[in-house]
């Protein structure tokens, strides 16, 4: 099974943005707080399914699971979106993520 990463998923963001261009605008910097607060917006739809359903249907019924990761691809694509906006590269995201990661792990 291949590995599914920030590379292949702005590559899907760009093809989707370039198909609707017309429609959507494409995504010029103005867009960048619209974008976060849409991707807001969905990470809220997947934590609605959470309180109306509670945590093991998500594990235990493949219907509800199936709907709980559709949001979060939303939120993901959104996401991608804002990475794609600002210029940030898979190769950023991962140094900073990185970095990030070895001061959490030297907090405590």
């Amino acid at each position: 099974m291949s590995r599914f990463g920030f590379e292949e998923m702005q590559a899907i963001q760009r093809e989707l943005q370039e198909k609707y261009f017309d429609r959507w605008g494409g995504l010029p910097l103005e867009k960048g707080r619209d974008t976060l607060l849409w991707m807001l917006i969905e990470a809220g739809e997947a934590a609605d399914i959470i309180k109306k359903r509670g945590d093991q249907p998500i594990v235990e019924d493949p219907e509800i699971r199936h709907h709980f990761v559709e949001e979060l691809c939303d939120v993901m694509m959104y996401f991608n979106d804002l990475l794609l906006i600002y210029g940030i590269t898979p190769e950023e995201l991962e140094k900073v993520y990185r970095e990030k990661h070895q001061r959490n792990m030297s907090r405590w």
